[in-house]
Formats: structure tokens, sequence, C-alpha cells
């Protein structure tokens, strides 16, 4: 073996995750296993979603030492750290990819990886490998390293695949998918799988990381989704698709190229996508009916459309108004994200944002409070003010504190007016507007 691919996400670890069971394969490894595969690396993946740390770290123990690639994102930096750890213990050379290592190379590197992969990572390991067995890497693009005297060494940048159509669909032989299948069907009644048909969201929202992708989008063409999603609905014989990109709707001929493929086929499938209001019209959400979707998530973010402008969402609250009623009138489901505090948030802005809710009246709605990624305009505009709960290998970004913004607590009360608003539980509401009142003075130290 020349490669053990893994991600370090053990759900049964994830108490919410556990509550909520929706799990989906990880594309990521999945499409560098298949790329690699396919230029004659010997790969092999461990899926860690349903297996264990100490499965995982007897493995590094009793194998042959080899190559380790871990993908890493801002919710797993304690497991990869661990990880890493045990495979550098076992005597096995380590690489980090994924959405968060690039951004803290030095502490990774410092906690004992050998090679940090920024960026798309499938030609970058292509090249890496040998090159690393030959103890020579500086000319490789797309990599972090340390120098023999603790430098840390940043290659160029590695030119993103321009022809998507190109790369072998992910490697979904290598997981158990029907284990997956099986999950969705005990816990929701129907199996679900994703696919991603294109990559990387050419928007500009302060706070969205585009550390892997960048700001691009390379979108496959709609014949070789069809292809992909043919081969998925007769190898898995799912209930439903997710349909994974950042936004499904962003081109719209493309849409149309693909549901007429869809129905030369054959082919109907329920599914579920993200979209951008902006990127939601009739026709398209005529579309998106006829190919079977069965609901749409809009990331709203805010009703307040100060705090829209002043995270660049370059979107209307007018125009996610819209985008939600003409799903409605198309019989799909919508749901919302939203988020609470962002810098410079007052309660006038979480009023807006609960009325706004209050009247497009989606299916469902989640509310997250803003943190901020690393590598991200948000990140940088308040660095002076981050505080960190605990020590870096022990916490995530999504911890770190903003000094004098409003407590935790505050934003509890501010979820709790707006579920309440919307179930128009007045007595609960009257209680978080207290509430909201009572603990405006209380800020993050």
């Amino acid at each position: 073996m020349d490669l053990l691919l893994t991600h370090g996400y053990f759900l049964y670890e994830d108490p919410k995750e556990l509550q909520i069971m929706k799990p989906y394969a990880p594309l990521g490894i999945l499409y560098l296993s298949s790329h690699l595969r396919a230029k004659g690396v010997d790969v092999e993946v461990y899926d860690s979603t349903f297996g264990s740390r100490e499965e995982l770290f007897r493995t590094l123990a009793d194998s042959p030492p080899a190559t380790l690639g871990i993908s890493g994102n801002l919710m797993t930096r304690r497991t990869v750290l661990d990880i890493l750890a045990a495979a550098k213990t076992a005597g096995w050379k380590v690489i980090l990819g994924g959405p968060e290592p690039a951004s803290y190379a030095a502490e990774y590197l410092q906690a004992g990886a050998d090679v940090v992969v920024e960026g798309e990572a499938e030609v970058t390991l292509e090249e890496l490998l040998p090159a690393l067995r030959a103890g020579s890497i500086e000319r490789i693009p797309g990599i972090i390293f340390q120098r023999p005297d603790g430098s840390i060494a940043r290659t160029p940048a590695r030119q993103l695949i321009p022809n998507l159509d190109g790369q072998p669909w992910p490697d979904r032989q290598r997981v158990d998918i029907p284990r997956y299948l099986q999950v969705w069907r005990e816990r929701h009644g129907g199996g679900s799988v994703s696919v991603i048909t294109a990559r990387g969201c050419p928007y500009h929202c302060t706070w969205c990381s585009h550390s892997t992708f960048g700001k691009t989008h390379r979108r496959r063409s709609a014949g070789a989704v069809v292809d992909e999603v043919e081969w998925i609905l007769d190898t898995y014989a799912p209930e439903m698709l997710w349909m994974a990109d950042d936004v499904f709707t962003i081109h719209h001929g493309w849409m149309l190229e693909y549901a007429a493929e869809m129905k030369r086929r054959g082919l109907r499938i329920p599914f579920e996508c993200i979209t951008r209001a902006d990127r939601l019209n009739a026709r398209m959400a005529e579309t998106l009916a006829e190919l079977g979707c069965y609901r749409v998530w809009i990331g709203s973010e805010s009703g307040s459309q100060r705090i829209l402008d002043a995270m660049q969402r370059g979107v209307t609250v007018e125009q996610v108004r819209q985008a939600v009623a003409l799903c409605r009138t198309n019989g799909i489901q919508t749901g919302m994200f939203l988020m609470f505090g962002y810098d410079g948030e007052e309660l006038s802005d979480i009023e807006a944002t609960v009325e706004h809710v209050k009247t497009c009246l989606p299916d469902v709605f989640l509310t997250t409070v803003s943190y901020p990624i690393k590598g991200t305009p948000y990140y940088d505009a308040i660095a002076p003010r981050l505080v960190s709960v605990r020590d870096w290998a022990h916490s995530a970004d999504r911890e770190l504190k903003i000094a004098g913004r409003h407590s935790r607590r505050y934003y509890q009360f501010a979820d709790q007016l707006l579920k309440s608003e919307v179930a128009h539980d007045d007595g609960q509401a009257a209680a978080a507007r207290q509430g909201l009142r009572e603990t405006f003075y209380e800020v993050e130290a």
C-alpha cells in the first residue's frame, strides 16, 4: 500500500449527528482515491464515519508504515491531531489536507505532520507521493512543509483542475454505501446518496472559506453528471439524492441541459440542494420541481439588509422572500440558514430577522451564531478582538470568542425568540424578549 486515506470524523463520537443520523460518504477523499488509483497508486480508504479511533490506531500500529493522508476541517481538529500522533508513533509519513490544515499549517507541522496540502489535492498527491519517498518535495506546487531549520516553506499555488469531466467519479466502492443507506432508512424511511456536480463558489461572503476550491466555479457537463446519477440509481437504489454543490442552480443554462437529459433517459428521483435567492427564478423553480426536488436550502442569514450588506452576501431580503414563495408555488419545501451575532448586529437586526422568517414561513430553519474561520475576511476584520477559549489543539474556530460581542446567553434568547414567534407562542416569546433586554449588556470578555 502506497497511501491510506482517512478523514477523522467518527460518527459515534458525535452526539448531535447520532440524533440527526443523516451521514454522507466522504466524497473528498473518495475523489482522491479514484484519481490516484487511475494513476496506478495503491490506495486504501479507512472511512472513520462508522469506524473507531481504536480500530484505526490498531491498523496504523499493525500495518507496515506507509503514508497516511488525513482530511481535516474545523470540527475534526482534535481528532486529526490524535490520528497524526498515532501514525507518527507507528512510523508513518503523514500528509494533511482538507479545508482547515493550510490555515494552521505551522501548528499542524509542529504537531508532526510531514506535509500540508493547500487547495485541490488530486494532482498534488500524484506528484507528492514519489517525491516524499525520494526526500525531495521542494518543487511540488501546492504544499506547505517545515525546513530542517524549523522555518515554514510554502510552494507556489497549484493550478486548479480545469476539466472536471476528466476526473473519475468518487471511489464509492472503497466505503460501505449500503451501510449509509441502512442508517438513513432506519431513521428516516429512505436512504440518500450525495453527488457533486461542480466545484467552488465565486461569491464573496465575508465569513465563508474558499480554502479548497478558491473563488471559482467549475462545472461538470450535464451528461457526465447524469451518467453518474444513473449509475448510482442502478448500483445503490437510494430513495433520494443530496446535490452537494455550494450553489446548485448557479448556471441556469446548465440546469436546463441537466433536466432535459434526465427526462430523455426517463430518470427522476427526489433530491435536496442549496441555492442562493438571486439564482432562483420562476423557470428554475419549475425545473427543480420537474426534476423531483423536494427541498431547497437558502442561505438567508439575516432579515436585516444592513447585515446582509455587511456580509457582502449580494442578495436582498426581498429576493429571499420571493425565492421561498416560488418554491412553495411549485410544491418544493424550503429550508433557511440563519446567522445571529455577525459583527455590528443590533437588537433591531435580530427583530428584523424574526419578522423575516415569520413572513417567509420556511418549512425548516437552522440557526447558528457567527464564528470566524481563519483565512476569511471576517476573521481578518475581527482578529484583534478574538479570544481563544482553550489552547489551539483542544479548540476549534467556532469556539473563539469575540471580545465585546453579546454573550452566548444573549443569542440563546434570540434563538428562543425566533422559534417562539414562528410557533406563535406568545408566552415564550415574551420571556425571550425579556431575556434579550436583561442580557443586552453581557458581553464576551
